[in-house]
């Protein structure tokens, strides 16, 4: 199969494109060396990512593989979000000690707490390898024949990485199948929780301010690594001491203004910036309107219950800002596009690749690939979204029939493999157990009363006066004897029988019919990016984000949202004082935090003007797993905290436009300032390297 040669572009392409990207830090000489320098930086690409010397990327941690961390100090402490830390943080929550809402911190190594489960890891280096992956993969193979051909390459060709024992590897693919690079990682898996102000800091806003600006929210947590005697990954152990990093970031005291260059370093989710206009316009119009229909539909109980009941608020907090989160973020995905007239903008841009393969005399090879994604989208919409309702409703917003489904999995794997019954068992009394360590089953009736009429007419809520679901006891005795005795009890359970018709129903037919629908179209999206860079090569290409370790750079700007109105790119404390509500769920204020306010108590975090910064905005082109990441000044030191992006500029995910797309990041001195002055934690500032680069 002949494949497109990606490393052309780095040399192709127009230095003149400044703004968007998550590009490759491996890759960054040339092109993007210089852009950076445009814009101001005085970093070079070695300094960025070096395989030989420490560099920026060592600093730079994927963060229970959803978030970004940075390491900020010699000792290995950690810095990320308050709401990538968050479900770290409610599980150590209590009535009695409600870190939640009191915040915590550890004033010495002994009191910071372990998280089971939690882990951090770090690239040791990036190979291109798309010559031994794709070796063998013809164009007249089937899309199943190329995928075997492809998986047995990737996984001889990691057999045979040189790597330390402690070190494990994956094989990505870019570009839509057209590329392919090795990773070579570190995992640590005894992280441990070392500080979080309340949420009344760490949430300030709540839904109200999610993905908006101006924003107020100090977004952050502190975690530490630990590692062995010999500074390497190990699980949890009292015997472990504070990992020695390569690298760690300095932090600015000087923060940023318009205009200042900005990096933000880490492990962006998920991206489709080539979509056609048919797939952007059946996500915008049909895809998010059914999603955000039902988690709206959940977070009206939960919302509900939760600012009735502390101990109701304690159990659903995580839950609450899960759901809410992307809930939120569709209906600005929407709005974006709609104002940046984004559809009508790729029929244009498609108009132009029709004409570039007709000059090129490649209408025979591509001709037929916008037309043919008319008709599989035409066929794929309503699979699509009846495949997504039941995940909404089964997996993500309703407990008692993710109970539910996940027994169907149970039982399907013990009827299919006997030997298995023991260890599945185990797996699913843990579920279960796990899903009743924060379950209300008072609230999940009302979720559940309110989200099933969007994926059955069938719903039937005295379920769950019969179900042996709604107790963990009484849920785990169904487990108890033989395997035909434990399949009989699940089948008799009025839950369970309700629901695994409609279980079966996706397995046997839903999810089946989506990947038959959804194979040509990945295909096919695989052939439209090849035929991209054939007959546009001048154009500004950047692989989607996977998950992996990527560099997104741009400056301190502010935007307009509409007409006659303009954001200034920075927020500071008086703007939370503004907005204080007293005993509001999402605007109270500590008490302590008015106080030192009141007082001018800034220490040496207020700007110029005597003023904290709180948030600032960014051009950098971030999404979902960009949570956490640093945002990095021009000489390498920590300026802010990335944690959102403005509403109207989630669209980001599909297209970005840099007259309205923003990210928002956390001033580092509001951290500085909340660690020091609210919490009183100097021994954390100490372990710091703070620095006056501008001075």
């Amino acid at each position: 199969m002949k494949f497109f040669k990606i490393l052309l572009l780095f040399i192709t392409l127009q230095v003149s494109a400044q703004q968007g990207g998550m590009w490759i830090p491996s890759l960054l000489e040339g092109m993007n060396e210089q852009e950076m320098t445009d814009l101001g930086s005085k970093l070079t690409a070695q300094d960025i990512y070096d395989v030989n010397n420490s560099s920026l990327k060592d600093a730079i941690g994927h963060f229970n593989g959803g978030c970004t961390s940075e390491v900020i100090s010699p000792k290995g402490l950690i810095l990320t979000n308050h709401h990538c830390g968050f479900s770290q943080i409610q599980s150590h929550s209590s009535l009695e000690n409600d870190y939640l809402k009191d915040g915590f911190w550890a004033m010495k190594l002994e009191e910071e707490l372990p998280n089971p489960g939690l882990f951090i890891e770090f690239i040791v280096r990036i190979e291109d390898v798309t010559a031994q992956v794709l070796n063998g993969v013809t164009e007249d193979m089937t899309e199943k024949e190329k995928q075997s051909t492809i998986s047995k390459n990737s996984n001889a060709f990691e057999a045979q990485v040189e790597k330390e024992a402690w070190q494990d590897t994956k094989i990505k693919s870019f570009y839509k199948g057209n590329q392919y690079f090795l990773f070579v990682t570190e995992r640590f898996n005894d992280i441990r929780l070392v500080g979080a102000p309340p949420s009344s800091i760490g949430k300030f806003g709540s839904d109200t301010d999610n993905w908006v600006f101006p924003r107020h929210t100090g977004d952050f947590s502190m975690f530490r690594i630990y590692a062995d005697k010999d500074n390497r990954p190990a699980e949890y152990s009292t015997e472990n001491v504070p990992y020695k990093p390569k690298h760690f970031l300095p932090i600015s005291l000087d923060g940023v203004e318009e205009g200042d260059f900005t990096m933000v370093f880490g492990f962006p989710g998920t991206t489709d910036e080539y979509l056609p206009a048919v797939a952007i316009e059946h996500i915008t119009k049909e895809y998010n309107p059914s999603n955000i229909a039902i988690r709206e539909a959940a977070l009206k109980v939960i919302d509900a219950n939760m600012k009735t009941s502390d101990e109701v608020r304690i159990k659903y907090a995580s839950k609450q800002a899960r759901i809410a989160n992307a809930w939120k973020k569709w209906q600005g995905e929407n709005l974006g596009i709609e104002k940046s007239n984004a559809i009508e903008k790729r029929h244009e841009f498609e108009a132009t690749f029709q004409k570039a393969i007709k000059e090129k005399g490649l209408e025979d090879k591509y001709g037929n690939i916008l037309p043919e994604f008319d008709v599989l989208y035409e066929n794929f919409g309503d699979v699509n979204i009846k495949r997504r309702s039941f995940i909404e409703v089964f997996l993500v917003t309703n407990e008692l029939m993710e109970m539910t489904f996940r027994t169907y999995q149970f039982e399907q794997a013990i009827i299919n493999n006997p030997d298995v019954f023991e260890k599945a068992k185990a797996s699913i009394e843990g579920t279960l157990t796990g899903v009743h360590k924060d379950y209300d089953v008072n609230v999940d009736r009302g979720v559940f009363e309110n989200v099933m009429p969007f994926y059955t007419k069938n719903v039937d809520v005295s379920i769950y006066d019969k179900t042996a679901f709604k107790h963990i006891d009484s849920a785990l005795k169904l487990f108890e004897g033989s395997q035909e005795e434990v399949i009989k009890n699940l089948n008799n359970d009025a839950a369970y029988a309700y629901a695994k018709p409609m279980i079966e129903d996706f397995y046997n037919n839903i999810n089946p019919e989506f990947q038959a629908k959804n194979e040509p179209i990945t295909a096919l999206q695989t052939v439209y990016m090849t035929a991209l860079m054939e007959a546009l090569p001048n154009a500004r290409y950047f692989p989607d984000a996977n998950s992996t370790l990527r560099v997104t750079y741009g400056q301190v700007r502010g935007y307009s949202p509409r007409d006659a109105v303009y954001y200034s790119p920075v927020s500071y404390l008086d703007g939370v004082i503004e907005k204080y509500v007293p005993g509001d769920y999402e605007f109270d204020v500590p008490q302590k935090l008015i106080d030192l306010y009141e007082a001018k108590d800034y220490g040496q975090y207020a700007d110029a003007n005597g003023k904290v910064p709180v948030c600032f905005l960014g051009t950098n082109h971030t999404t979902g797993g960009n949570s956490g990441s640093p945002a990095i000044d021009a000489h390498g030191n920590l300026v802010g905290l990335n944690f959102d992006r403005v509403w109207e500029g989630t669209m980001s995910d599909m297209y970005y436009d840099p007259e309205i797309c923003r990210n928002i990041m956390v001033d580092l001195r509001y951290v500085l300032f909340i660690v020091d002055k609210y919490a009183g934690a100097k021994h954390l500032i100490d372990e710091m390297k703070l620095v006056h680069p501008k001075k």
